[in-house]
């Protein structure tokens, strides 16, 4: 990297701590700290949750996968998300938004307690604040592999830099701090991917190589499916990419619930979708034709990085890690600001009986404790594993740990369909999925990815069917709070007008 590189890189780490900064003077209580009071406008809800979606693993792990196997990393990663999030825009979105305008919820959690009760509350936070600190840890390491592959920094510091970094802006600016860098960093992104993009066709001479590089790439470079992405592959991952994407993913939910509206909710998450299907095939065309431009690579996940070397001026290799960083810090913010949101409204009121009674103050202040204690563990433990098992499979297979068992009650529970499922479905259903994968992962040693990410899901998903069908937990006080949900609060103040 050039003096230029640098300079590019340090600015945008001084942007990122003038907008956490400017933003700590729009945080006045728990409230704005974790949902923002809904006022985050939903084209801005939905760059962020398009956003918050991404980290530096994609330049890592998913790179390697896209230079072996090629287009069958858009259609099973990408694809399926913006499939999913299309499909949440009508069954969750506007759901998600009316818990806080209705109930005054902002964790995506708080609900469970009356939706079930507070065991399921529990098991529920617990089990899933437990896979966001190891999978943002994973994150760290990925961010630090990069920043060592571009200008040969050391681990350690390369999670400290960019930790520290985020550590400021999130911790004093919370929902608000976090919209408003990922619009900053969606824009980083889009200047850093077009050269990219730009690049490449460049070097393989013009818009042509969009379909002639096929020929000259590896077999099945081009296909859809291809290698252990089959089919089958795909449409496991269409399933749990649409309850992950819709509020499996904590931080997903705050972007629903942050906007003004259950309808601009909606429209929020049908502009995510649209951005999922269009802007990775320009980001990731280039990694499709690295074979061609850096054949013979011993190491894929260092795909990216030499494409960068190879292809982009100085300064511009500035932006492109600094988009890299971007990606990182943009997710690890919006998990940090959620984790807190479920500590401080979930997990700490039930276990200390003073938390209950903090002042607005008091409560602003111990929610920005927990958000720093997040992040600094995760760092933590980043910095223990010294750079090793950045792969592709500490993602998938945390997710289909705990993604199905955790999201099923959290998300079924929404909707009218389910009502008669109560506490028993939602705890044996989270029970089951997590027993389900600890049998398919470590007793039968299963290999297949397709087993590992779709067979949790489809437990949980079945056992809390079963069990509301054949012993109804139904109450008018679940009834109440899942019929709420059915239409804004400004749409019942409306007259109604007749002809």
């Amino acid at each position: 990297m050039t003096t230029l590189d640098w300079l590019v890189l340090s600015g945008y780490f001084l942007v990122m701590l003038g907008i956490g900064l400017w933003a700590k003077g729009r945080i006045h209580s728990v409230a704005d700290y974790f949902t923002a009071r809904g006022m985050i406008p939903w084209w801005l809800s939905g760059i962020s949750h398009h956003m918050s979606g991404y980290s530096a693993i994609m330049f890592v792990a998913f790179a390697a996968v896209a230079y072996t196997y090629g287009l069958a990393m858009y259609v099973w990663w990408a694809l399926t998300i913006g499939l999913g999030v299309g499909i949440g825009a009508f069954l969750f979105a506007a759901r998600w938004n009316r818990l806080r305008s209705r109930h005054g919820v902002a964790s995506p959690l708080e609900y469970l307690a009356r939706r079930y009760n507070v065991p399921t509350q529990q098991v529920l936070a617990y089990s899933g604040a437990l896979l966001k600190v190891v999978d943002i840890a994973a994150k760290w390491v990925a961010i630090a592999v990069l920043l060592r592959g571009f200008a040969g920094v050391p681990i350690l510091w390369g999670i400290v830099i960019t930790g520290a970094v985020t550590l400021v802006y999130i911790t004093a600016g919370g929902l608000w701090a976090d919209v408003l860098t990922d619009f900053g960093q969606f824009v980083i992104q889009g200047v850093a991917g077009v050269a990219m993009f730009l690049a490449f066709l460049g070097h393989l001479g013009g818009v042509s190589a969009l379909w002639n590089m096929w020929d000259d790439l590896p077999a099945g470079h081009g296909d859809p499916f291809h290698g252990p992405y089959t089919l089958t592959f795909f449409l496991a991952l269409l399933f749990i990419k649409t309850f992950e994407y819709n509020g499996g993913m904590w931080n997903l939910a705050q972007r629903y619930m942050a906007a003004p509206s259950g309808s601009a909710a909606k429209r929020s998450a049908l502009l995510s979708s649209a951005l999922w299907l269009v802007w990775p095939l320009i980001l990731f065309m280039p990694m499709f034709a690295a074979p061609l431009i850096v054949p013979g690579l011993t190491n894929p996940e260092q795909a990216y990085v030499e494409l960068a070397k190879s292809l982009l001026p100085p300064g511009v290799i500035g932006l492109v890690l600094a988009g890299f960083f971007s990606h990182t810090m943009a997710m690890v913010s919006s998990d940090a600001n959620v984790i807190s949101s479920v500590v401080t409204r979930d997990i700490a009121p039930v276990l200390v009986r003073a938390v209950r009674h903090l002042s607005e103050r008091g409560a602003l202040t111990f929610a920005r404790i927990t958000t720093f204690a997040f992040v600094a563990i995760s760092m933590v433990i980043a910095i223990s594993t010294e750079g090793q098992g950045v792969v592709l499979k500490i993602v998938v297979d945390l997710v289909a740990a705990t993604m199905g068992p955790i999201s099923i009650p959290l998300m079924l529970g929404l909707l009218p369909w389910f009502r008669r499922c109560g506490p028993t479905a939602a705890i044996a259903s989270w029970a089951a999925g997590l027993g389900v994968w600890v049998v398919v992962k470590w007793i039968l040693d299963e290999t297949s990815q397709t087993m590992v990410v779709g067979v949790p899901l489809v437990t949980s998903l079945v056992l809390y069917t079963a069990i509301g069908l054949l012993k109804p937990e139904r109450t008018m006080e679940r009834d109440t709070i899942i019929d709420s949900l059915d239409s804004d609060p400004a749409d019942e103040a409306r007259p109604v007008t007749t002809a």
